[in-house]
């Protein structure tokens, strides 16, 4: 299979280097790319992205050593807005009552509660979206946190398969826990810390275009995850060439995910939500 490196490479390297040139303070246009200029588009390694930070700094860092760090994982997924978190506090050992009503004095000031980044519905209960949260996916997980919690010997591959049995973690969401929590504890000596990735939508139409697919061909079998590794093997030489670190292949798949918008934008097949000032 011909895969098109230079295509994707191309997109990695101008949208590290608008990194780059921003926290250098560098003035803008930190690109002559249109697309990149004026539409948002993650970084390439997610441990830049802001809400990341935020919650490494705030929850991640200080508390590596929680055995139940996962679970706290889960809750600033679910809520992604550092505003929120920053009011709900670290919130191992769990409280939703306390969590209940942060969230809801939150909105209720007529402030921003969730981020708009993922998608979390309630599922087709018609409730209110906290309180489904609680009721629905916090409360089992947190009752079954023995069973769940990272344990030695575990790969990330294993925790996923215990996590994403229960409502609410559904494959993307499990994915962004995992690439939270695999940066400490039991997770951070995972044997597939590099190579464990899962696929969403977004990363498959992604490694079709890459592979010069159909765009949204299926992926029979367990080809998606081969031919990304595959993909890997081209990379790494050139981040390695430009002296950045290694992209693990989670951070991999969300290139191809930010890949598929650049170029769905780029062919007129449509555009990104939210707008980027950063271009010409």
């Amino acid at each position: 299979m011909t895969l098109r490196v230079a295509e994707l490479w191309a997109f990695i390297k101008e949208r590290h280097l608008i990194y780059q040139a921003k926290i250098a303070g560098g003035q803008k246009p930190w690109t002559r790319d249109k697309i990149l200029g004026s539409y948002r588009f993650c970084n390439i390694y997610r441990e830049l992205d802001s809400v990341t930070q935020w919650i490494t700094e705030n929850w991640r860092k200080p508390n590596a050593d929680d055995p139940d760090l996962w679970f706290a994982m889960v809750v600033a997924r679910l809520v992604n807005w550092p505003e929120s978190l920053a009011r709900i506090g670290y919130p191992v050992p769990w409280n939703s009552v306390w969590f209940t009503e942060a969230m809801h004095r939150q909105r209720d000031e007529g402030k921003k509660a969730f981020s708009g980044a993922y998608i979390v519905s309630t599922n087709g209960h018609s409730m209110d979206k906290v309180d489904y949260l609680v009721q629905y996916v916090l409360n089992p997980l947190w009752a079954n946190c023995d069973k769940l919690r990272p344990r030695q010997g575990d790969t990330l591959q294993s925790f996923f398969d215990r996590l994403s049995k229960f409502n609410g973690m559904g494959s993307f969401m499990t994915g962004q826990v995992i690439a939270d929590t695999k940066y400490a504890g039991e997770l951070f000596k995972a044997p597939d810390w590099w190579d464990w990735a899962a696929s969403g939508p977004g990363s498959r139409r992604g490694l079709n275009r890459v592979a010069s697919r159909p765009v949204d061909a299926t992926w029979p079998g367990a080809t998606w995850h081969p031919t990304l590794l595959e993909l890997k093997t081209h990379i790494d030489p050139l981040t390695d060439s430009v002296g950045w670190p290694e992209l693990h292949a989670q951070d991999l798949q969300n290139c191809l995910c930010e890949f598929d918008k650049y170029e769905r934008t780029r062919l007129g097949e449509g555009k990104p939500r939210s707008l980027y000032p950063g271009g010409l």
